[in-house]
């Protein structure tokens, strides 16, 4: 059976509501409103009161000592617990058996399709065992099929609801955190998989390569063609990049106007050949009034040119620049710093042709 916990601090939260409601619930009902309870009757609900309320508490504000499993297997124990009590009180009322409703509303908010057909399965078994029992089969058969379709209509409406939210909630983070001209990352998405991509470097001592470029003379494809070519020219050059970084950690990012980053795990040989081939990629296109565009391209390599994130920006940053200053339609590739540079200081970086 597949398991997939959905948002664990609302689960813990819901589990807790449940548990610190229902402790005070069983001692109003086992202790305060029976009018001759036993005092084996009264013992037993006020140790389930005070394991109700101390084990809600503990879902509350320590989660984090919860075996993760129980999560799982919180809707199975709210309705055995429910079972158990409504048998024992001998209660086949309907507001007894709409206690049902927590486990059904907690598997279709919190846990995977498959636990929740599994949970209205067991809330039907469940609720049958107690009706047929104490109503008879001809009453009890009525009661039972309500409850079960009633149950089986509430998982769908809440269900449908999240996948909803969910939807919703991808095409935000897409909004949030995606280019919406290229669809590549944006600033602020590139350079959180940036600091990622450098922690894991360092964990692993696998080299990653930062390639920085923008479009020779941008400006001027814009004043001679205008806008609408010149926002052509960058989704081309934006799809050319995702071409060549295709690897399943590359990144392709959009830091604004005309320049792209592009984050692969490889080493120097590597990020040159991809901006050999994105410029072969580019090449290719015939769609543009005034030709394909050319490219400035600087890289820099963390190890060798950089440690941190800031510095293999700033690597690439200056090769980018070099390659313009050298006229522009080259690839600039950082030289490894000879000793650590002050903040005001960048690598020197080695220019080939394009």
């Amino acid at each position: 059976m597949h398991y997939q916990l959905r948002d664990e601090a609302g689960a813990s939260r819901s589990v807790a509501y449940l548990l610190m409601g229902a402790g005070p619930f069983m001692l109003v009902t086992g202790v305060i409103l029976p009018d001759h309870p036993t005092p084996g009757s009264v013992a037993v609900f006020v140790l389930l009161t005070f394991l109700f309320l101390g084990a809600g508490a503990l879902c509350r504000w320590r989660p984090e000592r919860v075996p993760h499993l129980a999560w799982l297997f919180a809707p199975f124990f709210g309705i055995a617990v429910i079972t158990g009590l409504n048998l024992a009180t001998h209660d086949a009322s309907t507001g007894a058996q709409l206690f049902y409703l927590w486990p059904v509303l907690y598997a279709a908010n919190f846990l995977s399709r498959a636990v929740n057909y599994l949970t209205i399965t067991l809330v039907s078994a469940g609720n049958a065992a107690v009706v047929f029992s104490i109503l008879g089969a001809t009453v009890g058969l009525s009661d039972w099929a309500s409850l079960t379709v009633a149950m089986m209509l509430t998982a769908v409406v809440v269900a449908s609801l999240r996948g909803r939210n969910e939807r919703l909630r991808e095409v935000l983070e897409t909004q949030a955190y995606a280019d919406p001209l290229t669809g590549v990352a944006n600033r602020r998405s590139f350079d959180g998989e940036l600091a990622r991509a450098v922690e894991s470097a360092h964990r692993t001592g696998e080299p990653i390569a930062l390639m920085t470029l923008d479009i020779d003379h941008f400006k001027k494809i814009n004043d001679t063609w205008g806008h609408g070519v010149g926002d052509q020219a960058l989704r081309l050059v934006a799809d050319a990049l995702r071409r060549v970084a295709s690897g399943r950690d590359d990144v392709v990012g959009r830091l604004g106007g005309d320049e792209f980053v592009v984050l692969m795990r490889t080493d120097r040989m590597g990020a040159r050949r991809a901006a050999d081939d994105v410029r072969a990629a580019v090449a290719e296109v015939a769609t543009l009034p005034g030709g394909p565009p050319g490219l400035s391209i600087g890289i820099a390599v963390l190890p060798d040119h950089a440690g941190t994130a800031v510095e293999l920006g700033a690597a690439s940053d200056a090769a980018l620049y070099e390659a313009k200053e050298g006229g522009r339609g080259r690839t600039a590739i950082a030289h490894p710093p000879g000793a650590r540079h002050n903040v005001d200081q960048v690598p020197s970086v080695t220019v080939t042709g394009a």
